[in-house]
């Protein structure tokens, strides 16, 4: 087996630094319960034990409203009292059970949002829920297949409410799981350099595949400055947009169908200051910002309230995400035009005085892969292209979820479908 990336370091965009005493990530911050396959190799991999997880507070979420951070209600009974939502929209949840049920299968978040819990709590529980996840618009990605256990709960049981229930009674019941937010000490970038260890010199880095052709069975790969490798089968977890590198190998209106997934790009601003120049008393995740609040940022993490060690003595640091599908072109901003930006919302919002002692910016061009109304027909060419090509699968954060887990589940799921084809050829 050989493991080709073409960056300098495996990863891709789970990346930890440590600068000036700071931890930054590039990538994901955080993880959560994994799905079983993953749990089970980052067992194997020494790394389940060397989690820390994030203290209590980190439960507080916050969402602006009104120019403010407002606590989100982490309850139903709190739900009905928080300050987030006028007592006109706290009425509406509670009719959530009478609202009608919909059969559109291509629905978005936003609608199906209002539909069921009213324009309001769209607005600031929802929006910057999908902000936060997919640094998206939750006009533009489909329900059933963004938030498809929400969904799902208004197919079985025709309200959220009735749902979340009947979840609940279900878990008390079943085994325990451990939905601790957690990281690494070294930060998620430990997760890769684990994976290289392992591989030693079966992964090859600065590798870029620059074409693939297909003759039978087999995979000509043309890497690097003009090598060439030749495999008998082959696992693609590169980006969807690079798939137009399988060219004469596959049919072009599948290649088409799934390289024209659109990602939001996203810029990512680590600032670090003395913990006197914060008047907030940092006690929660961080906050998020609701569209209709028409601010220039996407949200803030609490980062060195996180996971220990985040930030020196005395300081702390806070990661700001900006752009995605809200505001593309912000992206492409230096940083002093990101820190000034960034400086803008948090000076009112968490009382940020002066200049931070720190700053790391890096951006990403197609960050979160997004789920909108035609990902049938991705996810079905993904399926038609794999039928097509002998001993070939795919792999990534367009297909079974955008979180980090996901990604590695799906990474696991194609390297043992893999398997079982070879095994039957």
């Amino acid at each position: 087996m050989t493991v080709l990336d073409s960056l300098p370091r495996p990863g891709g965009v789970v990346h930890s630094t440590r600068i000036a005493g700071y931890l930054v990530e590039d990538g994901p911050n955080s993880m959560a319960a994994l799905p079983p396959e993953a749990a089970a190799l980052l067992g194997e991999l020494g790394l389940l034990e060397r989690r820390v997880f994030a203290p209590p507070e980190a439960r507080r979420r916050y969402v602006v409203r009104g120019g403010r951070l407002t606590p989100v209600p982490t309850t139903p009974l709190s739900l009905l009292s928080a300050s987030l939502l006028t007592w006109r929209a706290r009425l509406r949840l509670l009719a959530e059970p009478l609202a009608a049920r919909s059969r559109d299968p291509n629905e978005s978040v936003a609608e199906f949002a209002r539909r069921r819990i009213g324009r309001e709590a769209a607005e600031y529980l929802v929006d910057p829920f999908i902000a936060g996840v997919y640094a998206g618009r939750a006009e533009d990605l489909s329900m059933r297949h963004s938030l498809p256990t929400l969904w799902q709960m208004e197919q079985t049981h025709g309200s959220l409410i009735t749902g979340a229930l009947s979840a609940a009674r279900a878990a008390r019941r079943a085994a325990p799981v451990d939905r601790r937010i957690w990281s690494l000490p070294n930060g998620l970038g430990e997760i890769p350099a684990a994976f290289a260890r392992e591989l030693g010199g079966r992964l090859r880095t600065e590798c870029p595949v620059k074409d693939v052709t297909r003759s039978g069975n087999e995979w000509a790969l043309t890497v690097g400055g003009g090598e060439s490798l030749s495999v008998n089968a082959l696992v693609w977890a590169a980006p969807a947009h690079q798939l137009g590198l399988l060219g004469s190998a596959a049919d072009p209106a599948l290649l088409q169908a799934i390289a024209g997934l659109p990602y939001a790009p996203i810029a990512v601003l680590a600032l670090g200051f003395r913990r006197d120049q914060v008047a907030h008393p940092l006690d929660g995740f961080g906050f998020l910002v609701p569209a209709c609040e028409r601010r220039d940022i996407l949200g803030t993490l609490f980062s060195s309230t996180l996971f220990p060690d985040r930030a020196p003595q005395g300081h702390v640091l806070l990661t700001t995400f900006v752009g995605g599908m809200r505001n593309p072109a912000a992206v492409d901003d230096d940083i002093d035009r990101q820190a000034a930006r960034v400086l803008r919302e948090l000076q009112p919002l968490l009382g940020v005085q002066g200049e931070p002692a720190f700053r790391h910016l890096v951006r990403w061009d197609r960050a979160i892969p997004q789920y909108g109304s035609s990902y049938d027909m991705t996810l079905a060419a993904i399926e038609r292209l794999e039928a097509d090509l002998p001993n070939f699968r795919m792999a990534g954060s367009y297909r079974g979820g955008v979180a980090a887990g996901n990604a590695l589940a799906s990474g696991l799921a194609a390297a043992a479908r893999l398997m079982d084809d070879l095994s039957r050829s």
